[in-house]
């Protein structure tokens, strides 16, 4: 996650009105997916989309594809872009033994379209967000919490009244998740900045204060939750770094490997009590389905059900071999539980490419001060909080929230790397 693309040596980069215009465009997409998520939650693929393609359109315009592609053949070669890659790759395989492979392809499109498109952009080398930029996305995102919470407050009485899609307040749960992720890069670019000024952390501050509103104040309890542990872990990653670091990759390894037995250790451990005090978030609910996902988990451990069956998985084979009793809650759509619905659905071994994907980038960290470290390590913990007790696992809104957010961070900052000469510098200097 700290990862930054520099300009292919020996390349050069000829800027002119129409590339400079393009970036600006992508930087604006990506500027305003906080507020277009509020007015559709499902749209963060495609603002993530349109801004890959004015960020390689710039990319092409202003130094050829070579540049490009070398940028993109490193990424790839990294042990976190062969993780992913072969993540890919393997869940494309799993779908041959899909009962329903049209869906299961989809699903994988789905997932793979906002990673990819996260690449291009990495790979353009055209996103370099200054101080101003920065500032930019922190105020969308405060304005989007702003604009959420008064609906929130009034019934979403405007909704109704002009009959814009549902009016249930569960509609905010995505783009609250989605500013809870872009928050933690623009807390770290507006404090980490080499520019930041006593108003960058004013408005820091605020933005804290603006998630914790939203992550409180609306219908997610993963928000509330990811918001916890972001704060919690940053703060110990900045007094104790080393600690934080290893606790973080002890608890993502730790969850991973024992995923498909999760319902059964949280059943074990929490009491009647404390899911009756957790009765709004459901807790009884999702370890009841846990448990039946990690028996469809455990049938097939070794391969899985196939990549995007959790949907329909009360209809695959692997019903069959989970027990009377836990079978209907197959039924539910997904388990409410990423690193268990990797289980089910790309068995062990697609549950081993992720796991390594995690450490190798928090091993990217391990060199960073405490003071850089601390949010990104927040950023990781929270969004992998969230993603163990909330929605499914691969849906585009939340790929694309989590590539944008680890674009703000992987990009390099104008001050950060010297520009390759113009045609004009180099004959200006023979």
């Amino acid at each position: 996650m700290n990862l930054t693309v520099l300009p292919a040596p020996g390349l050069r980069r000829i800027d002119g009105p129409v590339p400079t215009r393009l970036a600006a465009l992508g930087c604006g997409l990506l500027v305003a997916m906080p507020l277009v998520m509020w007015i559709a939650n499902r749209s963060a693929p495609l603002v993530l989309a349109l801004a890959a393609a004015a960020f390689v359109a710039s990319g092409l315009t202003a130094e050829g594809w070579r540049p490009a592609w070398q940028r993109l053949v490193a990424m790839v070669g990294s042990p976190i872009g062969l993780a992913l890659g072969g993540f890919l790759l393997w869940s494309l395989v799993t779908i041959a033994w899909s009962h329903r492979p049209i869906a299961s392809l989809t699903a994988w499109g789905e997932f793979a379209l906002p990673v990819a498109c996260g690449a291009a952009i990495l790979a353009s080398g055209r996103f370099c967000p200054d101080g101003r930029l920065v500032r930019a996305l922190a105020g969308a995102i405060i304005a989007a919490i702003i604009f959420m919470m008064a609906e929130l407050a009034t019934g979403l009485s405007l909704r109704a009244t002009l009959e814009i899609g549902r009016y249930q307040s569960y509609i905010f749960n995505r783009p609250v998740l989605t500013g809870l992720m872009l928050s933690a890069a623009a807390f770290a670019l507006l404090r980490g900045g080499a520019t930041s000024t006593r108003w960058d952390l004013a408005l820091a501050g605020l933005l804290v204060l603006a998630v914790g509103w939203a992550a409180f104040g609306s219908d997610s309890g993963a928000a509330g939750l990811g918001f916890l542990v972001g704060i919690g872990v940053g703060a110990l990653a900045w007094f104790a770094p080393r600690f934080a670091l290893l606790a973080v990759a002890a608890g993502f390894a730790m969850t991973l490997a024992l995923a498909p037995v999760a319902g059964r250790v949280v059943d074990a451990v929490l009491p009647a009590s404390v899911h009756e005090r957790l009765a709004n978030s459901h807790s009884r609910d999702r370890v009841d389905i846990w448990l039946s996902f990690g028996e469809a988990a455990l049938a097939q451990p070794l391969l899985g059900a196939g990549f995007g069956t959790s949907p329909t998985l009360d209809r695959h084979p692997v019903a069959a071999e989970v027990s009377p009793p836990r079978r209907t809650l197959l039924a539910v759509g997904h388990p409410h539980n990423a690193p268990l619905q990797a289980w089910v659905e790309t068995g062990a071994f697609g549950a081993l490419l992720l796991t390594f994907a995690g450490l190798a980038c928090l091993a990217r960290l391990r060199r960073l001060a405490a003071a850089d470290l601390a949010p990104r390590l927040a950023l990781f913990a929270g969004a992998f909080a969230v993603a163990s007790v909330a929605h499914g696992a691969w849906q585009g809104w939340w790929i694309a929230a989590l590539a944008a957010a680890t674009l703000w961070l992987c990009a390099p900052w104008p001050h950060a790397i010297a520009s390759p000469p113009t045609e004009a510098e180099e004959a200006h200097h023979g």
